[in-house]
């Protein structure tokens, strides 16, 4: 939660893992819970959400994860954020999904850009929500399915 403006407490938390179980059993997706390949120990979620506030560019489907620190840097953000984009363009059939953080969270901003993910600094808003003026300046990343396609399919033309 070092981007967050707090920590959730454990009732916060749980009614988040309702909500985001309540969306998955509706609607089919959601934020995933990610367990850890050599254990199975629960290490955060990833996955598909709609933004809870307004801005320039919502309504929109956002991929976004959050993790343990200390599976940062281990390749699960990028590798399950792709199954996410994978399902949000195949099965959901979406025109683009978002990805955005603070300013000052490089290391998401670098899975965005792992993920073929392109950002415009026109793009970048503030979350006047957010108190801390150090996490109030938000970028935004942005992938169109075209341009995920270019990248998945080479060479391969969606049928329309």
């Amino acid at each position: 939660m070092r981007y967050f403006p707090a920590p959730l407490s454990r009732d916060e938390s749980d009614a988040l893992v309702a909500r985001e179980r309540a969306k998955i059993a509706s609607r089919g997706w959601g934020l995933w819970a990610v367990e850890a390949v050599d254990g199975g120990a629960f290490i955060g979620f990833i996955g598909l959400a709609e933004p809870s506030f307004e801005a320039h560019f919502t309504p929109a489907v956002e991929v976004g994860w959050r993790l343990a620190s200390e599976f940062w840097g281990k390749g699960y953000a990028t590798e399950a954020a792709r199954t996410a984009l994978t399902y949000a363009f195949t099965d959901l059939d979406l025109a683009e999904v978002v990805s955005f953080t603070a300013r000052t969270n490089v290391r998401s901003q670098r899975v965005m850009e792992r993920l073929g993910m392109v950002r415009n600094p026109a793009d970048d808003f503030e979350r006047t929500t957010v108190s801390d003026p150090e996490l109030r300046q938000h970028v935004l990343f942005r992938l169109s399915r075209n341009l995920w396609e270019s990248a998945v399919l080479p060479g391969r033309r969606r049928s329309s």
